[in-house]
């Protein structure tokens, strides 16, 4: 029997809000306090409007748990 490896998968999660790097790192190290996630990516900061995170994780992501991250470090989010 072998064993097979999971496969990684990417959620992205919409942030509205974040306005500097220092918002960026705030969701970012509230997201990655989620069982599974192993890293997350921001890509083109849109300041004060909706950004798009990406969120990799080796299993399904808790997107309950995902949004109220984003809420803890003070911005929403949906997915």
């Amino acid at each position: 029997m072998t064993d097979t490896p999971l496969q990684n998968q990417t959620t992205k999660v919409v942030v509205s809000g974040m306005t500097c790097e220092h918002c960026v790192a705030s969701v970012t190290e509230e997201l990655q306090e989620i069982e599974n996630v192993l890293e997350v990516r921001v890509e083109d900061l849109v300041k004060g409007g909706e950004t798009d995170v990406f969120v990799v994780s080796d299993g399904p992501l808790d997107l309950g748990a995902a949004r109220a991250a984003v809420e803890e470090a003070g911005y929403t989010a949906s997915a």
